[in-house]
């Protein structure tokens, strides 16, 4: 008779087991009645394998190779999902699918100089904050499409929901992919996106991912190494000294171990949680440090994660917070003055090629005492070519097309603005006749709804029901904005009406972007992490008897 030792669902041992004689099922059975579980949701796993019993007839514990004192792991499945309807299925397909195309939109949008949108521009930073420029715009492409795609599946984390974490984040792996290898070889977000998809696989705690884990972490720890440097000391350099991905490593080091011990490699796997608990003892905040940050004024997450980042050192820890709020008032500050840059390039429009003018360029010909409308109206007709816009401005027969050009675009754009008004009022009921003869009376749009309401007789129309289609009364709000010009298209090429955006969903995608710093990926709470630590150390514990 042979002795079985049991890890995972049930630590134990089975005794009296005759390997000639029991089967798979009969293994699986004992294991599930001593662990309280269902027989069909048991998976074993030896030696890295997981045990099927499929053969017919079935085959013995011999059969299969397993010897006394085997170590066999038990795990429980994930049960199949029940009462999910085929509608609720298509509705998460259907998400995902609005995820990706989004992102797609966006990242074609925002990587060639395109004139955005949106009233922000999305670009790619360092951890300094400084704007970077990776590659061909292709190459732009792709990174930014993947960073958008990244940060929406950290944030599908956070909420718990793995499965579609891993959906969107395999969708910013293959993102990165089409980037030139060169290009990402030095920035660690391809990494740690291997990082978090094992991440994934852990929490869903399905076996099925486990050849793919290992090869994910190999991927990952080649790719920290090669941008933090040997032993961060890179990383350590641009971030003064400070210790930002010590969580991160403890991540990476847990994972290791629990691949490796899932594949039958026991002292691999000791050395890695080892490893990973030291870093974990290095990662707990005292109460007295935190006591200190926090009487400073800082809020406990801020003043834990500063701790964390800092190597527990009290000082360092307030001098990075008053670091990091100086960036985020100067985030804040650019964000305003980009904002309002894009609203003067919309009001110039865009080139022959839908290209933004160049304010940087606009400004030089400024400078030499032409006037701002002008000198925009010549770069955008000559592709922001400085030279030949300055061509134009000193040839008095372009100077004056340009001139005429100008004119005519505010005469458009007030025609524009008068029709956008007129079907405001025209949705509230009124007769459109009545609304354009009111309008060429002159005034804006109160004073039309005045004219119409005080005109006897004069209500607005209703539907076939008979219902109102809008209590159009002096006293009736207004619709926000209705004075704006933000709708208006300064040229035709601004915003083609008839491309559909799924706004809600870029919203969602750039809200997910906007609120991460370039920390964000350090910045990982560890209490899972320490659960896990100690029960496949206890796993491990109970394996070596």
């Amino acid at each position: 008779m042979a002795k079985l030792k049991i890890g995972g669902t049930w630590a134990g041992v089975v005794e009296e087991v005759d390997l000639h004689a029991w089967t798979l099922a009969m293994l699986r059975d004992c294991v599930a009645e001593r662990s309280n579980s269902p027989s069909q949701s048991i998976n074993l796993i030896c030696a890295g394998k997981i045990l099927r019993d499929d053969a017919v007839p079935p085959q013995t514990l011999s059969q299969l190779g397993i010897k006394n004192n085997a170590k066999i792991l038990a795990t429980r499945a994930s049960s199949p999902q029940q009462g999910i309807s085929l509608v609720a299925q298509e509705e998460r397909c259907s998400r995902l699918a609005r995820i990706r195309a989004a992102a797609t939109a966006m990242a074609e949008r925002h990587s060639d100089g395109a004139l955005p949108i949106e009233d922000f521009n999305i670009e790619v930073e360092d951890q300094s904050g400084q704007k970077v420029r990776l590659g061909s715009e292709t190459d732009q492409r792709a990174v930014m499409m993947g960073l958008m795609l990244h940060a929406k599946g950290k944030k599908l984390i956070k909420q718990g929901n793995y499965k579609d974490a891993l959906e969107v984040l395999s969708m910013g792996e293959e993102s990165f992919s089409l980037c030139d290898s060169k290009v990402i070889e030095l920035i660690d977000n391809v990494p740690i996106l291997q990082i978090d998809m094992v991440w994934c696989y852990f929490m869903i705690r399905d076996i099925r991912w486990l050849a793919d884990a290992g090869k994910r972490l190999e991927i990952a720890r080649i790719g920290i190494e090669r941008a933090h440097g040997k032993d961060s000391l890179r990383l350590r350099l641009l971030q003064g000294g400070r210790f930002p991905e010590l969580a991160l490593h403890l991540r990476l080091e847990l994972l290791e171990g629990v691949v490796a011990y899932h594949t039958g490699q026991l002292e691999k796997s000791r050395k890695a949680l080892a490893s990973a608990r030291a870093k974990f003892e290095q990662l707990q905040v005292s109460d007295e440090a935190l006591s200190f940050v926090m009487s400073m004024g800082y809020v406990e997450r801020d003043a834990k994660r500063a701790l964390r980042m800092n190597n527990q050192d009290v000082g360092g820890a307030i001098d990075f917070l008053a670091e990091e709020k100086a960036k985020k008032l100067q985030k804040r500050e650019e964000d305003v003055r980009r904002r309002n840059e894009i609203k003067e390039q919309k009001r110039y429009g865009m080139t022959p090629l839908k290209k933004a003018v160049d304010l940087e360029r606009l400004n030089e010909l400024v400078s030499i005492g032409f006037d701002k409308e002008l000198a925009a109206e010549a770069l955008r007709q000559n592709e922001n070519d400085t030279q030949k816009a300055l061509d134009d401005l000193t040839n008095p027969e372009t100077n004056s097309a340009l001139q005429v050009a100008i004119e005519s675009r505010k005469r458009k754009r007030q025609k524009q603005a008068k029709d956008y008004e007129i079907e405001k009022v025209v949705r509230m009921g009124f007769d459109r006749a009545r609304v354009v003869a009111a309008f060429e009376a002159g005034g804006g749009v109160e004073q039309v709804l005045l004219r119409l309401t005080a005109q006897p007789g004069i209500e607005p129309n209703t539907d076939s029901t008979g219902t109102s289609n809008g209590g159009a009364t002096s006293s009736a709000p207004l619709p926000n904005n209705v004075n704006s010009d933000d709708h208006l298209n300064t040229t035709d090429e601004v915003e083609d009406s008839k491309t559909e955006r799924d706004k809600e969903m870029e919203d969602e995608l750039s809200a997910d972007i906007a609120k991460a710093d370039a920390l964000a990926d350090y910045d990982i709470e560890v209490n899972v992490e320490g659960e896990a630590i100690t029960e496949y150390l206890a796993l491990l514990q109970t394996a070596s008897h």
